[in-house]
């Protein structure tokens, strides 16, 4: 595999990762959402890595917030939402749904995904069965719908339930614990979701992260993606609001 996927955990309030794409080869990488450059720089420092891009999926702060002082010094193309380019004004190669770009010889698919913001875009690697979806889909969860509709976020989840059952989920924030509690509360005879609350636990009492999780996991565990309709999907998406 000429492909490896590291994590930074920013350790902030909000509890971000900065998820770095590594071609092994050429130690050259991608950095998704850098929440923060001096993060980003250390990590390719200590492991001789070269930032090569950055990929973007939606405007919000915590996702973007790095970017500025990682092209301070280079020149790289930063990749990101062209329905939010007014908003992130540094992306120099703006996409939309079912764009393509490369990344050495990865082909990666451009997916829209409007609701937690209107140009919420994720990155799909089918050779890595890898996803970079930023804050649509969580582990057992998905984004608040602060932009969009509940509609639109009712189809954006469901295109992304519609990948490859294999497909791993890699999400930005860590909130599958809090999040598998609500999952308890709306399915608590759900016997997949027990197992992994216990797991969740477990994980998050060692201090370890939870993710990536897999698009089979959470058709099994994330009552997001288990309801039929919008209507559903609004009343317990209002229901975790207020959680």
């Amino acid at each position: 595999m000429n492909f490896q996927v590291h994590m930074i955990d920013v350790k902030n309030q909000l509890q971000n990762y900065i998820w770095l794409l590594e071609h092994i080869p050429s130690k050259e990488v991608v950095a998704v959402d850098p929440t923060e450059a001096h993060l980003v720089e250390e990590f390719c420092t200590a492991n001789g890595l070269t930032l090569a891009q950055i990929w973007l999926t939606h405007w919000h702060k915590d996702h973007i917030g790095g970017v500025p002082e990682l092209l301070q010094n280079r020149h790289i193309p930063v990749y990101g939402p062209r329905e939010e380019l007014s908003k992130v004004p540094f992306i120099t190669h703006p996409l939309q749904h079912e764009d393509h770009l490369n990344f050495h010889d990865l082909n990666i698919e451009i997916i829209a995904v409007p609701g937690h913001t209107l140009g919420h875009i994720v990155y799909f690697i089918d050779a890595l069965d890898v996803l970079f979806c930023g804050d649509t889909l969580f582990a057992m969860g998905c984004g608040r719908v602060f932009e969009g509709t509940y509609e639109q976020m009712y189809h954006s989840l469901n295109r992304l339930a519609a990948l490859p059952a294999r497909t791993k989920v890699y999400c930005t924030h860590e909130y599958t614990l809090a999040n598998a509690k609500f999952a308890l509360h709306v399915e608590p005879d759900n016997l997949a979701i027990q197992q992994r609350f216990e797991q969740v636990e477990a994980l998050r009492m060692l201090g370890q992260s939870t993710l990536p999780s897999s698009i089979e996991l959470e058709l099994q565990t994330n009552p997001f993606l288990r309801v039929e309709s919008v209507e559903e999907f609004r009343n317990i998406r209002q229901l975790k609001d207020n959680f």
